[in-house]
């Protein structure tokens, strides 16, 4: 039986998970080599910004939320929301140069360079499980309770996988050709960030723009990661099938996109 091209490109990724595991193991020590405190500074980081966050908003200036939003605590309805999107961006920005700054191995062996985006995502994602430990402690000793409903959380980090990585597939390859694309997509981010509602309540959105929204896939993880941490509230199908439509969607195509381009790597490389 002929298979798909997409369903053949994700088949060959899952016989190479020993491979990935290789570079996710590689790539999280040399972020931390030569460290003293090594893997901590995984925790450190999440810990200061959340110290930093409290000071500056609930001490300092005092923000407080409307009502209907699921917490009256602004720091942790702001990490709660920050949580997906730097998973998001931390992957799709260092996948961007992942070709070139590996271009020793792609050139001098035969390596499946695609697999390299997706153990940048693993080695992120060990990151932003250190974040989450942090939080769930901070909204326990906040508000003394938690919901169960943070056990779905692995399915938002699953797609917001799919979403980053086949973003990061077709950042990658175009930046072997056009070099100036990874600084296009630190623009992007950028804009994307603030258009994203985890700053600002999407009750600010002025009805004009509020397709924004909708059509944002980000704004739909960040709400998700806020019902599932700070309230009660059951994780919603219809929003579950927005977000694997934009990220089943944006890995089969940066997937395709990627195979294609590939083939000429090693002569631009």
């Amino acid at each position: 039986m002929r298979h798909l091209p997409g369903s053949l490109f994700l088949r060959n990724l899952i016989e190479r998970r020993a491979l990935i595991l290789e570079l996710v193991r590689r790539d999280f020590e040399q972020r931390y080599i030569g460290s003293a405190a090594g893997w901590l500074w995984g925790v450190i980081h999440p810990l200061v910004l959340l110290l930093s966050w409290t000071f500056v908003f609930n001490i300092c200036l005092k923000v407080t939320l409307p009502r209907g939003e699921v917490t009256q605590d602004y720091t942790l309805f702001l990490i709660a929301g920050w949580m997906p999107w730097f998973l998001f961006q931390e992957t799709v920005q260092r996948s961007a140069n992942s070709m070139v700054d590996q271009s020793n191995l792609i050139t001098k062996t035969v390596f499946p360079s695609e697999i390299i985006p997706l153990s940048i995502f693993f080695s992120t994602l060990i990151n932003h499980l250190f974040t989450l430990i942090l939080v769930v402690i901070a909204i326990a000793l906040t508000t003394h309770h938690l919901s169960w409903h943070l056990v779905f959380l692995p399915i938002y980090m699953f797609l917001t996988g799919l979403l980053a990585v086949g973003i990061g597939w077709f950042a990658a390859s175009l930046q072997v050709y056009l070099r100036d694309t990874a600084q296009m997509i630190s623009v992007v981010m950028t804009l994307w960030f603030w258009l994203t509602p985890i700053f600002v309540f999407e009750q600010q959105y002025p009805p004009e723009v509020q397709w924004l929204l909708e059509y944002n896939p980000l704004a739909y993880l960040v709400r998700a990661y806020r019902e599932r941490l700070l309230s009660a509230r059951p994780p919603d199908l219809e929003e579950i099938g927005v977000i694997a439509f934009y990220s089943i969607l944006s890995f089969f195509i940066g997937g395709l996109f990627f195979r294609q381009l590939k083939r000429g790597f090693a002569d631009v490389l």
